[in-house]
């Protein structure tokens, strides 16, 4: 019995590859342009002439519009189907990518990067319904860990790869060619999933505010978000700032600090099963308080922004996969989309208010007391999920939709 178990778990894992290769490329190209933002922000500062605060802004703005898009993205998702939602988010995509790197001033640049708001938006909702469609719910916790760490190999893609063709050929040209890498996962997408049912018309519209658990878990994701995004937007300005690095070394922080956040969004999401997840979000951002302390000693022991740079990835970067997990082992029927775009939108929000919170901090060189406020943001996270946990243990589990 074990070993068929045992074969019949390995059938299905190699069934759920393809599926999981293009959804993780999907939440890679997802989140791609404002990795590649901070990645090149020294290059952005000292070649394209930004200021730190406008750099900031870019986060700002696109994270802004997809805190705001995101519910009625979810809705959207429900109605049309994970395949046309996939494509859509793919040739979005590309199509901002390109345009920023075709972006001559500040002003064009935030244009293109609103744009990018609308495949985060779809992102999440998109996969969940793909894997709550096509996946047997004992896989769904690694196949959801692995595809959420498919925003963190986007990290790895922009800090390593992209960033040396950047050496190479400017950022202009590793911005374009990630945009054609977008788009020709667009056409993989329409040709590789099933067909969508026809579009659902005139159902009855659900509340676009979260209510129950997944309330809980926006307001967890919108502290977690705010943390996660000035790490992302300012740790390789910080490298080169103040640790002396060269662009490209500044820039391989942001590629280390993704690998880990594929490591742990993996690892933890496996964890993450009925009666231990709930216990899991309080657990890893009590991490990541002490990942953001470990930026701030980086000042005076300056190796130590490796180590931290691992832990913000492990920690502070898994939270949002578990957060995921749970929407999926909660949401009613027909509401997974919804109520993954409603926890998104707390993280988004966060993604949104995070960088000019640190921006004025970073202007004026004041790097230990930013990563102090990013240590406060990841404890407020601890605390929501904390207080959500307990009432969990108190009473009878809400649903997500409740």
């Amino acid at each position: 019995m074990a070993q068929h178990t045992t074969a019949a778990n390995t059938a299905g894992a190699g069934a759920d590859g393809p599926l999981t290769a293009l959804l993780t490329a999907a939440m890679a190209f997802s989140m791609l342009q404002l990795f590649l933002l901070g990645a090149f922000g020294p290059r952005l500062v000292d070649e394209g002439g930004l200021s730190p605060t406008v750099l900031g802004l870019t986060t700002t703005i696109g994270f802004g519009a997809a805190a705001v898009l995101s519910p009625v993205g979810g809705r959207m998702v429900d109605r049309t189907g994970p395949r046309r939602s996939l494509v859509v988010l793919l040739l979005v995509s590309a199509a901002a990518l390109a345009l920023i790197g075709a972006a001559s001033g500040p002003g064009f640049l935030l244009a293109a990067v609103a744009l990018g708001g609308v495949p985060q938006a779809l992102a999440n909702p998109a996969t969940n319904k793909a894997i709550l469609a096509a996946v047997a719910p004992a896989r769904r916790g690694a196949v959801t860990g692995m595809k959420q760490s498919g925003v963190q190999l986007g990290a790895f893609a922009a800090g390593l790869p992209l960033a040396a063709l950047a050496a190479a050929v400017g950022w202009r040209g590793a911005l374009w060619t990630a945009a054609a890498a977008a788009a020709a996962a667009a056409l993989w997408a329409h040709r590789a999933l099933p067909a969508d049912p026809p579009v659902t018309r005139g159902q009855p519209r659900t509340s676009l505010l979260p209510r129950g658990a997944v309330a809980w878990l926006a307001v967890f994701s919108l502290f977690l978000g705010c943390g996660i995004a000035s790490v992302n937007t300012y740790v390789a300005l910080f490298g080169a700032r103040e640790l002396g690095m060269g662009p490209t070394q500044a820039a391989a922080l942001v590629a280390v600090l993704g690998v880990a956040g594929v490591a742990g969004r993996v690892g933890w999401s496996r964890a993450a099963r009925p009666g231990r997840a709930e216990r899991l979000p309080a657990g890893l951002a009590a991490g990541a308080v002490l990942a953001a302390s470990l930026l701030a000693a980086a000042l005076y022991v300056r190796p130590l922004v490796w180590v931290a740079a691992v832990a913000v990835g492990v920690f502070a970067v898994s939270g949002n996969a578990v957060s995921m997990v749970l929407v999926m082992q909660r949401a009613a029927p027909g509401r997974a989309g919804q109520d993954s775009a409603l926890v998104a939108a707390g993280f988004f929000a966060g993604f949104a208010i995070g960088p000019p919170l640190f921006g004025p901090l970073a202007e004026a060189g004041r790097y230990g007391p930013g990563w102090l406020l990013v240590a406060g943001e990841f404890a407020l996270a601890g605390a929501v999920a904390t207080a959500w946990a307990g009432r969990e243990r108190r009473g009878p589990r809400t649903e997500a939709a409740a």
